[in-house]
């Protein structure tokens, strides 16, 4: 039987195909040059959502107290604002010129 507080199996393969979509955006979004100016903190925003789901679902932080997804969640969160703060004052968006 499984405990009524974890996922099953079922929402694990849901977790799994929208993270497969994931990585098949990111790379079809290297493909497209109108997005050239907004490439990194796409790949950025989508890399920290496959991060954020492979931590509470594959790492059961969605069923551990809320201060342990913070504390795996909340870091990257930070790191993935500063990068595009200082991509923005330095002007970095721009892959193709």
């Amino acid at each position: 039987m499984s405990d009524p507080g974890h996922a099953t199996v079922g929402t694990y393969l849901k977790v799994a195909a929208i993270l497969t979509v994931i990585t098949a955006l990111e790379v079809g979004v290297i493909y497209i040059r109108r997005l050239a100016p907004v490439i990194v903190p796409l790949l950025l925003v989508m890399a920290m959502a496959k991060f954020a789901l492979v931590a509470l679902f594959f790492m059961h932080l969605r069923y551990d107290r809320r201060v342990l997804a913070v504390v795996f969640v909340g870091p990257i969160l930070m790191a993935l604002l500063v990068s595009l703060a200082l991509m923005t004052l330095t002007g970095h968006f721009l892959v193709f010129d």
